[in-house]
């Protein structure tokens, strides 16, 4: 007995790596717990996953956090009562289902069937026939379920009622837009390292390499590809000629005007992108990036080793000073934690994981972290602030609130042909097969009469 229930759990155990559908749900289970994100949850799961299925499994995740407004105002009409939290991995199976019915390529059946499956493979026998008729339900009546919901504002936008509003209030023009624009998926964008290459010649190994690509409207070293691909693929990647970024984040470089042998502060520096790009640019700076969590500090060591750049990364939080040697910094890059609200269609989780309440408290640490990091700016130095978010309470209020509270800071206009001007900073907007939403201010600390020295 003993042999048949081991080789029982072997053949369960096999069955659970080829249900795609059944992983998936385990790892977003959590997630709908607010117990993680797709960014900490899915790189487990695609370990556990063959390598022939990881495109299925993370298309599953990233779709269904993506349509989750919607599928959830589904899951609410066909289902009589809903399912408890420790059955919340039947919860994300359904969705799956429904995804999979509403938005892929996948036979109904076979949709059907593998999902079902799933409830069994999750060790859920009971829930099989529930799942069968719910998706059989929706597979005949999809167009009456949707038309009862076409109307409410989550549904038809499929976003949280409290970000359509909030975009209606802040972006009258622009709010339809960030929304479908949300909906989509993200191009891949490259940074060709500048001390390497030129982004001429780097495009022609692209083509060479029979990858299809064009050079960036607005970054100067920015490569759009018409396909994400492995990155394994690009032509000296692994020898740090060229870099994932997207274009607004490309855009840092070059409002912090650098030049050589500056002192550089990257406060909440991780992955490092923006840091390694700006050491590409100007090597001999002496940089310092703090980080306020010891894995994400090791993203931007990573970086910096691949790339073989130089810069000191410190564990610390950017709203103290207790890691600070009192040496001032002529540049400062403080590209704040903030809502990440311009970043949506590439980390879909957002739209479910963030709430109203949370942009008041954001823009509270973004302004300590904004006023600490000021103090640590020389005079006649330049400060730039950033943010992945679209809401103007973590960006141009943040900036006017912070001009309020000093005495010695003046607001430097950003003359560009991107983003929209603001009567603080500039506005991206997430743009169809472009960059993603940004904000930027560049601050300039104002220096006494007796002092010369300008940087």
């Amino acid at each position: 007995m003993a042999s048949i229930d081991t080789n029982r759990n072997a053949a369960q155990s096999t069955e659970t790596l080829t249900n795609i559908r059944a992983l998936a749900a385990q790892s977003l289970a959590p997630l709908i717990r607010h117990q993680g994100s797709l960014k900490t949850l899915l790189p487990g799961a695609l370990a556990r996953c063959p390598e022939r299925d990881r495109a299925l499994l993370q298309q599953l995740c990233y779709g269904v956090m993506r349509y989750h407004p919607q599928l959830s105002l589904l899951s609410r009409k066909l289902l009589k009562k809903p399912f408890a939290s420790k059955d919340y991995d039947l919860l994300v199976l359904l969705w799956s289902g429904l995804y999979q019915l509403e938005h892929m390529r996948i036979a109904p059946h076979a949709a059907i069937s593998e999902t079902v499956a799933g409830a069994r493979v999750l060790g859920k026998e009971w829930a099989t026939g529930l799942l069968n008729a719910v998706l059989r339900r929706y597979q005949r009546e999809h167009e009456t379920l949707k038309a009862a919901l076409a109307e409410k504002p989550a549904f038809r936008y499929n976003h949280p009622d409290w970000f359509v509003q909030k975009l209606q209030h802040n972006w009258p023009e622009h709010w339809q837009q960030i929304l479908n624009e949300n909906n989509a998926s993200a191009p891949m964008t490259l940074r060709v390292n500048a001390r390497q290459h030129s982004r001429e010649r780097y495009l022609q190994q692209l083509h060479d390499a029979g990858i299809e690509a064009h050079a960036c409207q607005f970054a100067a070293e920015g490569i759009q590809l018409a396909q994400p691909c492995d990155v394994g693929t690009l032509p000296g990647f692994a020898d740090g000629t060229v870099s994932v970024q997207d274009e607004a984040a490309q855009l840092s470089a070059e409002l912090l005007a650098l030049q050589p042998d500056q002192r550089l502060l990257d406060a909440c520096a991780a992955p490092g992108g923006k840091l390694c790009h700006a050491l590409e640019q100007q090597p001999d700076l002496e940089a310092i990036a703090i980080e306020l969590e010891q894995s994400r500090a090791g993203r931007i060591r990573d970086n910096l080793a691949r790339l073989q750049l130089d810069a000191e990364v410190k564990i610390a939080d950017a709203a103290l000073q207790d890691w600070w040697d009192g040496r001032p910094f002529e540049r400062i890059l403080v590209d704040a934690p903030c809502s990440a609200t311009g970043v949506i269609r590439r980390n879909p989780d957002i739209c479910f994981l963030r709430k109203g309440e949370d942009i008041a408290t954001l823009s509270d640490i973004q302004l300590a972290v904004l006023s600490n990091c000021w103090q640590m700016l020389a005079p006649g130095g330049r400060l730039v602030y950033a943010t992945c978010s679209i809401f103007p309470q973590e960006n141009e209020r943040l900036i006017a609130r912070f001009l309020k509270q000093v005495g010695d800071a003046s607001h430097q206009p950003i003359v560009a042909d991107w983003g929209i001007e603001r009567p603080l900073g500039r506005q991206l907007m997430p743009q169809p097969d472009g960059h993603d939403g940004f904000y930027y201010c560049v601050l300039t600390k104002n220096m006494c009469s007796d002092e010369k020295h300008v940087f």
